[in-house]
């Protein structure tokens, strides 16, 4: 559930094929429908009573209440009209997917099970937590020596904010600031002047 998968008007996503989730921006954080995810993810001609049926056996089963990971909000609904309904940030909907029992939900539990694998692993060989970083970038099209910066940056950042906590800096906006002045020195843009040069740059491409 990216947020760079494409979105219509509405702020829906498209998703498995022919199946759509809506999502909504509230507090600078992507939430999702928790009906559009399960009936994307199950066979169910009536999600919203899946759902239901769903809370209450996770709730006889195991004693959590599934609502408790959700927030009411507005969503447009098929009849064009706004309606509250329950929504989920990402980490929230990959622990509600975990207890969807259908074959399609299976490849995400799968992932989220390599995911934790592959974090116990960094754990124990903090190394191998850097060479999966760096191909990510790779694979994002980042080009080598922007990569080895970004390395280098991380680490240097890691030690100056654990030295700036020592001195009392605890205030978010005061690390931003800092991390743009340490991001300007090192690359000659703040994250957030490379962040805009670079979608210029990737619409520049895509109208040539």
């Amino acid at each position: 559930m990216s947020d760079e998968l494409p979105a219509d008007s509405q702020g829906r996503m498209v998703v498995f094929g022919a199946k759509q989730i809506r999502r909504t921006l509230k507090d600078g954080e992507w939430f999702f429908s928790v009906v559009d995810i399960v009936g994307a993810l199950t066979d169910s001609e009536n999600p919203r009573d899946y759902w239901y049926r769903m809370k209450q056996r996770e709730k006889e089963s195991s004693g959590i209440e599934l609502s408790t990971f959700c927030r009411q909000l507005r969503l447009t609904s098929s009849d064009g009209k706004t309606y509250k309904t329950e929504c989920v940030n990402t980490e929230s909907a990959f622990r509600i997917i975990q207890s969807i029992p259908s074959p399609k939900a299976e490849p995400f539990k799968r992932w989220l099970a390599e995911v934790g694998y592959q974090r116990v692993q960094e754990i124990e060989n903090p190394e191998l937590a850097q060479q999966r970083m760096r191909q990510l970038y790779k694979d994002k099209g980042y080009p080598d020596d922007w990569i080895e910066k970004r390395v280098r940056g991380i680490a240097v950042r890691d030690e100056l904010t654990g030295e700036w906590k020592d001195r009392g800096v605890q205030e978010q906006k005061e690390f931003a600031i800092l991390t743009a002045e340490i991001s300007k020195a090192t690359f000659g843009l703040t994250p957030a002047e490379y962040k805009k040069s670079r979608a210029s740059n990737v619409k520049t491409c895509a109208i040539t």
